[in-house]
């Protein structure tokens, strides 16, 4: 029997990650590679493959099977999840009959509640702890655009047996995945989320990328305020993390493409749904239950959820 992967939400992490393995293992004996999708990009891929663009090179990859019917998909032997917060419930609800009680999940969302989130849904199955650090985003349906060179996965566990996350980090490795396999998993998430909460709020409060943030002054100094804000909340909390947490996330912004903007502000410009509830509001919510003062944040809640 093959070891199902499924790959759903196929936007700029789901997509670019979930590409690697299709084109790792699309001649494999072992590994049957399975794009989750609907309506335009199901139809774009099942047509004509899922093509990635880099800044070096394009390719075009092809899954096993691209499809959005449990039943047709069948009962997965892992499950990666990158699609956007709000659509946690609703889209694995909808994969119920592909989630046997093995199944181990895989989160990979920008916010830091989804394993909690996915374990009420399914308390039997193992459900890790995950994040990326990429500039990616869907260029049109079925063509995935990555920006620069940074691309790591980081993923754990404080429940899982090591040697099911070992195999994980084999499959994910044999891909050409930068991916870590990290015992401080809760960290290393909460890490990731100080930088993108802010950005995410930053740049959508105030309609800017990345580029005019670092150059005008006013600007830097909301995102440093929203940095200590949620750093301020994560202490409180008890989370253990590198005391420079501050200017690591000013680096790593520095370090960022200076044309590129968080995926929220990019859904706020398309006048699409954003996720501010798990971006911005969560970081005020956190404060209040831990009574920590979040002025900035909740100014910012205020104007982005209406």
């Amino acid at each position: 029997m093959k070891t199902k992967i499924g790959i759903l939400g196929l936007g700029g992490v789901g997509g670019y990650f979930g590409g690697l393995l299709a084109k790792a293992y699309q001649k494999s004996d072992d590994f049957e590679i399975i794009f989750i999708a609907r309506g335009e990009t199901q139809k774009a891929i099942a047509e004509n493959g899922l093509k990635i663009v880099t800044d070096d090179y394009e390719t075009i990859v092809y899954p096993n099977l691209v499809s959005n019917d449990a039943l047709e998909i069948g009962q997965l032997d892992y499950l990666i999840c990158a699609t956007k917060t709000y659509d946690i419930e609703e889209s694995l609800t909808s994969l119920q009959k592909s989630i046997k009680k093995e199944t181990v999940i895989l989160p990979l969302y920008n916010g830091v509640d989804a394993q909690e989130r996915i374990q009420k849904l399914f308390p039997e199955n193992e459900v890790l702890q995950g994040c990326v650090y990429i500039v990616s985003m869907i260029f049109s349906p079925g063509t995935i655009r990555k920006i620069g060179f940074y691309e790591k996965l980081f993923f754990g566990s404080k429940t899982a047996s090591f040697l099911k996350l070992e195999e994980l980090q084999n499959i994910l490795q044999k891909a050409k995945i930068e991916s870590y396999l990290v015992e401080n998993i809760e960290e290393t998430v909460w890490e990731k989320f100080i930088f993108i909460s802010a950005l995410a709020s930053a740049t959508s409060y105030l309609n800017q990328n990345i580029g005019e943030i670092l150059s005008n002054t006013e600007s830097k100094v909301t995102y440093i305020e929203l940095l200590h804000e949620i750093e301020d909340v994560a202490q409180a909390k008890g989370l253990k993390l590198p005391h420079d947490i501050v200017n690591q996330s000013i680096q790593k912004l520095e370090k960022s493409p200076k044309e590129a903007t968080s995926s929220m502000h990019r859904d706020l410009l398309a006048g699409k749904n954003t996720e501010a509830v798990s971006l911005t509001q969560f970081v005020v919510n956190e404060g209040k239950k831990y009574g920590v003062k979040t002025p900035l944040y909740e100014k910012i809640a205020a104007v982005l959820i209406k």
